[in-house]
């Protein structure tokens, strides 16, 4: 620690020609350093005079305006004499996130719940479960979508046992995420950490905790299998960049958190592939990316409104050079198909002309002509997925998005204006 403190020294024979001496220099001094100040501050104000213009015309404005799960300082403990690192880490997540996270029931006032006597009155009873994290003080729940999907009222349980009813918040079927809030009134909530998506990579250890097959407070762990996979969604649309796993997720889990070694939240756990509805080492969470812009808007308006191009396309192959008349080191999407009205085709995007018969179906497109998207704003793509991710992480309806295009062997940029997403 540093000590700015200092005690003068007493000096009763100092001459008065060394004292003015020592003035003069002091007060020369002192205003060169406040010069210095005061251009510092002038440089500081232009700087931040420039990222506050940037910040204000951003495409998270909802998400920077919003609150986000208050700063709380990542515990990392050592391990004690005679426990591994991974046993201490999976402890030390666990004890620091265990009660952020809650079990919900969906509870419904409709006849017919599997496994129940129709209901009498205004009778609300359970038909589903599922998992969920505290997002703020204010008593707001991230989850599934789909565990909500179709209650009247939600019942949150904390890892106390203590329970709540929720109301519905928002949801949004594209990227199956949902907000419920409770009255915060007599319970100590723990928001969750936030985590960094630019962070996570194949191999990074992870873990899960949630309610599986109703087992409040169950902790998983393994590894990040892969990361940028597009999942189907309660949509026509997928939800792109989202993050493959082997830890087990089972139903019940959806909706809870899947944590990085630090106990910080990289997604929500939502999916698993699966013949018979278990975990089969491969499960999928939505993206903390994702999750960051999404979730303040369900609490500020209720819903996400997603951007929107208006093209379909496929990932170019080399194998496919001679079909598509490129060059086969050239690494971009082929635009197949541009929707009638939309963003893309009021910017002039061309779609794919004519059919061909591929010598390589599965591989390259049954059609051909469409323009080549080589970068997306000054960003090389190389896959379709690649345009999602961008669309998904970075992009809001009413942004300009400038496509770098191959036409006719020429290189073109092409600037559209995003659009909402529509509903089909």
């Amino acid at each position: 620690m540093y000590d700015y403190s200092t005690t003068p020294r007493k000096s009763s024979r100092m001459p008065f020609f060394l004292i003015a001496t020592v003035t003069l220099l002091f007060i020369s001094l002192c205003m060169l350093s406040a010069a210095g100040v005061t251009l510092f501050t002038v440089m500081s104000s232009q700087r931040s005079g420039v990222e506050t213009a940037r910040a204000a015309s951003s495409n998270q404005e909802i998400a920077d305006r919003q609150t986000a799960p208050p700063a709380r300082e990542v515990i990392v403990m050592q391990p004690p004499d005679g426990v591994d690192y991974e046993t201490a880490v999976l402890r030390a997540v666990y004890e620091q996130v265990n009660d952020s996270v809650v079990s919900i029931t969906a509870l419904a006032t409709h006849a017919g719940v599997t496994g129940f006597a129709a209901p009498t009155d205004d009778e609300l009873l359970p038909f589903g479960t599922g998992s969920g994290f505290v997002w703020d003080m204010d008593g707001h729940i991230v989850t599934n979508n789909h565990v909500v999907e179709g209650a009247d009222k939600l019942q949150v349980t904390f890892s106390d046992g203590a329970s709540a009813i929720a109301d519905i918040v928002g949801v949004d079927e594209d990227s199956d995420l949902a907000v419920i809030k409770i009255d915060p009134s007599g319970f100590d909530l723990l928001p969750v950490i936030v985590g960094d998506m630019d962070e996570v990579f194949v191999g990074m250890r992870v873990a899960a905790i949630g309610n599986p097959f109703r087992l409040a407070g169950t902790l998983t762990s393994g590894i990040v299998s892969a990361v940028g996979r597009s999942i189907p969604s309660q949509s026509n649309f997928s939800i792109p960049d989202s993050i493959q796993t082997d830890a087990a997720i089972n139903p019940g889990n959806s909706g809870g958190p899947l944590l990085n070694e630090r106990g910080e939240v990289i997604g929500v756990n939502a999916q698993i592939r699966s013949e018979v509805r278990a975990n089969s080492g491969v499960g999928f969470a939505i993206p903390i990316a994702i999750v960051e812009r999404v979730v303040p808007a369900l609490i500020e308006r209720g819903r996400y409104i997603h951007s929107f191009m208006g093209i379909s396309g496929a990932t170019y192959s080399p194998i496919c050079s001679q079909e598509q008349n490129l060059a086969p080191e050239q690494r971009g999407v082929l635009v197949q198909e541009v929707i009638r009205g939309g963003p893309a085709a009021r910017a002039g995007v061309n779609g794919a002309t004519r059919r061909i018969a591929s010598a390589h179906p599965g591989i390259c497109p049954s059609t051909a002509g469409g323009d080549f998207i080589t970068a997306v704003n000054g960003l090389s793509v190389s896959t379709f997925d690649d345009i999602l991710i961008y669309l998904a992480r970075y992009t809001s309806p009413g942004d300009d998005l400038t496509l770098t295009v191959l036409r006719d062997g020429e290189q073109r940029e092409v600037v559209l204006d995003l659009a909402a997403r529509p509903n089909r």
